[in-house]
């Protein structure tokens, strides 16, 4: 079978599952992961016939992609900041507003000269603290997770990118004391309540762990709470505390984190939703 006659039923299979824009992007991931083969390559190709095995290779993913199973679970790999990361079921897909939120990080820290302690909770795939000690020669990082399957992913995406990071297996919600004071803190931890659960598509809710993902309705904010309450403690005045948040309860986050004596302000994300949150430490511990 000819790749263009396959591309016709590849988009014919999913039309019902998925917008045609998607399903574009989609073709072109797959064609240049399984074939090596760029959009160029593809035009000037045009029939480039596939091998039995890669007609099944490419019959086995329709399958997936009809049980809306991640395409980056799929490629088992994505890119984020520009890096290639390792992903799989045991830790979340990297998502752009977690991008903006390094970014921000970055631009931050542009004109920063002297060497730096960061703090990153929740590695899950590693795309924060990997992203950031690939772009700050200087800086010290620290990661750490509840999960050991999301541990052994993060430290083989540090490997891959050529990064030193410090991972680390921690509850931080039986974290007492973070042991050493941090120049700058940073979080995406679990924030969608359970409520909305229901604005979630089959392909996050079926093929993500909920431990990274979920929150009790009632205390939505517990990981919030407790990440302030030791930034308050172990980060040095004057540092950074950086979180993803949940775009319904940005005024909320923003409530608590000051109340445990930071300056803190909201930041919307490409969507125009309140996503991110930076707090500075300006006293010597909890108002």
């Amino acid at each position: 079978m000819q790749l263009s006659d396959f591309k016709k039923v590849f988009f014919e299979e999913l039309s019902d599952f998925y917008p045609e824009t998607e399903v574009q992007s989609f073709y072109f991931l797959l064609t240049q992961h399984y074939l090596g083969k760029t959009r160029i390559n593809l035009a000037l190709e045009p029939k480039y016939e596939l091998s039995e095995a890669q007609r099944e290779q490419f019959k086995e993913t329709l399958l997936r992609l009809k049980k809306y199973e991640p395409i980056q679970h799929i490629l088992e790999e994505t890119e984020f900041y520009g890096l290639r990361f390792k992903v799989s079921k045991d830790v979340l897909i990297p998502r752009p507003e977690t991008e903006e939120l390094v970014l921000w990080i970055l631009e931050d820290l542009a004109s920063e000269e002297k060497s730096i302690r960061i703090l990153d909770i929740g590695s899950g795939s590693g795309c924060i603290p990997v992203s950031l000690a690939k772009n700050l020669n200087t800086a010290e990082v620290h990661s750490w997770d509840v999960s050991e399957e999301a541990l052994k992913i993060a430290v083989f995406n540090a490997k891959i990118n050529d990064v030193d990071v410090n991972f680390q297996l921690k509850d931080i919600l039986e974290t007492e004391d973070l042991e050493q004071e941090y120049d700058l803190i940073v979080s995406n931890p679990p924030y969608v309540r359970n409520l909305e659960k229901k604005e979630m598509h089959s392909n996050v809710l079926d093929h993500e762990p909920a431990l990274a993902l979920y929150v009790n309705n009632e205390d939505a904010l517990i990981f919030y709470r407790k990440i302030s309450e030791l930034a308050a403690k172990n980060l040095k005045i004057g540092g950074s505390l950086y979180f993803e948040i949940n775009q319904y309860l940005g005024e909320e986050t923003l409530q608590l984190v000051q109340g445990f004596g930071f300056e803190a302000e909201l930041k919307k994300d490409i969507f125009g939703n309140d996503r991110m949150l930076k707090a500075i430490r300006t006293n010597g511990g909890e108002l």
